[in-house]
C-alpha cells in the first residue's frame, strides 16, 4: 500500500513571516536588500507584504511588543523551537557581501564554506532576526 504525501502539491515557498517592532525600520532594512513594499499593515496582526524582484515575499508581522536587544532563538544559552533564520540564495556570495557593506549592513558572521563547497555570509535586520545569503555549491 502506497501512503498518500504532499510531495505533488507542495510548489515552494510562498513565503516568510518575519515579527518586527517597528514597520518603518524593518522597511528600510528589507528596502537596502532590495525588497519592494506592497501593501500593509493589512489583516488582524497586522502584516505589511514586500516582495523581492527574485519573486522571493516576506511578510513583516507587525507585533512584537519591545524592541528587545535579543534573538530569543539565537541569542540565548537555552535553545528553544523555531524557526532560526531565512537563507536567501545568491549567484555571488562575495559580491554580497561588499554590497551589503556598502549598504552600512554588517555582516554578523561568514564568510562560511560548507561541505561540499556552499558558501554563505550572515546579517541581522534591526530586530536581530536572522539573513543568511547563500551561494550553492559550483
Amino acid at each position: 500500500m502506497v501512503k498518500p504525501g504532499l510531495s505533488p502539491f507542495i510548489t515552494g515557498i510562498a513565503h516568510v513571516g518575519i515579527r518586527v517592532h517597528d514597520l518603518d525600520r524593518a522597511r528600510a532594512f528589507y528596502e537596502l536588500l532590495d525588497f519592494k513594499f506592497l501593501v500593509g499593515p493589512v489583516g488582524p496582526e497586522p502584516v505589511a507584504i514586500l516582495e523581492h524582484p527574485s519573486g522571493v515575499e516576506i511578510n513583516l508581522i507587525l507585533n512584537a511588543t519591545n524592541d528587545s536587544e535579543t534573538n530569543i532563538l539565537m541569542d540565548i544559552s537555552e535553545k528553544h523551537a523555531g524557526y532560526t533564520h531565512v537563507a536567501l540564495a545568491v549567484s555571488d556570495v562575495k559580491a554580497t557581501q561588499a554590497s551589503l557593506e556598502a549598504a552600512g549592513i554588517t555582516i554578523t558572521e561568514g564568510p562560511i564554506t560548507f561541505p561540499g563547497g556552499a558558501k554563505a555570509i550572515f546579517v541581522r535586520d534591526p530586530d536581530h532576526n536572522v539573513i543568511e545569503f547563500n551561494q550553492a555549491a559550483p
